[in-house]
């Protein structure tokens, strides 16, 4: 099935150049219980990505009535990443897939990087975090600093004290961190490596520190879509990782998640959430990714299952012990959105409908017709639940005619309570704020 699967990519390369209209609101994958059809089998996996077109001149991202946008940050080289440190300095990981990846090579490597480079996907991992500050209380950053350089396709960014810890693909990396610090010269102590290797099919690692400072919780993807790389090739992955900082020692938190990528803690149950990227090559409507408390011990599923007890009959050998285990998200957030991003929003300056909110940054959907995603969406909360449907937040990446002139990765809250947006199409970092935040209605901010 996977030859067959990669004979069709090739074949239907060019129709990934084609524009298929903006996003369907038809999707039903949305919600406490979403609706699931039945799985669909085909021998040929559909490719409808977005081509990319560069904005005019001047472009800003709709938000909602009653807030501005301001690019915070420009002229980035694929933004993915946001952190934000005390002082309100912002880093950014400026990554990509690393050379030696799974799909890399061959036929299929060379379809899969032509595909990938339509997509804005192409550049080369550049491989450093970028430090963006704002003096002058703008909304817009007008210092930028390469603030570390030779890593190694890094994401997940986490201060605890003055040690910062830095995700790269195979490895948590600890740096010292002088408060104010414009970059790091010294080089990094590595304290844990993470699973990597020849295959390393969803390669960015999150990390995010709990409220203590005494662990870190760590994302890893799959190394497959769906098990095809055999059951072996997903030891120690699909999952996320507990890292006892005084000790150094790693042990699974919750598994058979399938590629767990934004976290962040709720903060009216103090739970950790975590959003997930569910998998393909079912249909436009299945599997929906989703958003979840993450339970210690839990089993979600990857790869016998999905969204619980679903049996993805693809994945041999069974395993109908482990599936009468596995626990159902909480949320679900689209079909092949490709939700990345999450922060749950814990600050006074938005109104009080967004508080103890989830924003999700969507990457959007590169094998569905119509596409889905391609957007910030918020979900409300009410005493540590989701309370209502997802609200488009931050949109206007899809064009009428189907291109992409943005696409939105990681999310975070800064300093002064305003959401910043990593879009790596449009290497830039997007900053919504609500109209009465002076600094934000300075520069060229959105009329909305």
């Amino acid at each position: 099935m996977r030859q067959l699967n990669r004979f069709a990519l090739f074949m239907l390369l060019p129709l990934a150049a084609c524009a298929a209209g903006p996003s369907s609101p038809a999707d039903t994958g949305f919600g406490p219980s979403p609706l699931l059809p039945a799985p669909e089998s085909s021998l040929m996996t559909t490719v409808n990505i977005a081509p990319v077109r560069a904005p005019a001149v001047g472009f800003l991202p709709t938000a909602p009535n009653g807030f501005v946008v301001t690019q915070f940050g420009r002229g980035l080289t694929h933004p993915r990443w946001l952190y934000t440190l005390p002082n309100g300095d912002v880093l950014v990981a400026e990554s990509n897939a690393p050379e030696q990846h799974d799909e890399g090579s061959g036929i299929f490597g060379w379809v899969r990087k032509q595909v990938m480079k339509r997509a804005g996907a192409g550049t080369p991992s550049p491989d450093r975090i970028v430090m963006l500050r704002d003096t002058t209380g703008s909304g817009i950053a007008d210092q930028q600093t390469v603030f570390l350089s030779g890593l190694h396709s890094p994401f997940g960014m986490a201060l605890i004290g003055n040690q910062l810890y830095i995700a790269d693909t195979d490895a948590i990396l600890r740096f010292d961190y002088t408060p104010g610090a414009t970059r790091i010269d010294t080089p990094g102590v590595k304290v844990a490596d993470l699973p990597a290797g020849p295959i390393n099919h969803h390669w960015t690692k999150n990390i995010l520190a709990d409220r203590s400072g005494k662990h870190l919780y760590v994302t890893v993807g799959s190394n497959s879509n769906a098990g095809e790389n055999g059951v072996d090739a997903e030891a120690d992955r699909a999952r996320i990782l507990e890292f006892d900082v005084a000790s150094g020692q790693m042990r699974p938190f919750a598994t058979g998640l399938r590629n767990p990528n934004g976290m962040s803690w709720q903060p009216d149950s103090g739970a950790l959430w975590t959003a997930v990227n569910e998998r393909d090559d079912l249909g436009n409507n299945l599997v929906p990714d989703y958003m979840t408390a993450v339970k210690d011990g839990a089993f979600y599923g990857f790869p016998y299952s999905y969204y619980g007890q679903h049996v993805d009959t693809r994945v041999k050998p069974q395993r109908p012990d482990l599936v009468a285990t596995a626990i159902a998200p909480d949320y679900a957030l689209g079909n092949h959105t490709a939700s990345l991003g999450l922060v749950f929003y814990d600050r006074t300056l938005f109104p009080a409908h967004y508080r103890g909110g989830a924003f999700v940054g969507q990457h959007g959907s590169w094998n569905r017709k119509p596409y889905s995603g391609y957007k910030v969406v918020f979900i409300p909360f009410v005493k540590g639940q989701p309370a209502g449907a997802p609200e488009d937040f931050l949109s206007g990446f899809l064009t009428a005619d189907g291109h992409a002139v943005g696409r939105p990765v990681g999310v975070a809250v800064d300093k002064r309570g305003a959401l910043l947006v990593a879009d790596d199409v449009g290497n830039a970092v997007w900053r919504v704020a609500p109209r009465n935040d002076t600094g934000a209605a300075v520069g060229t901010p959105s009329a909305q």
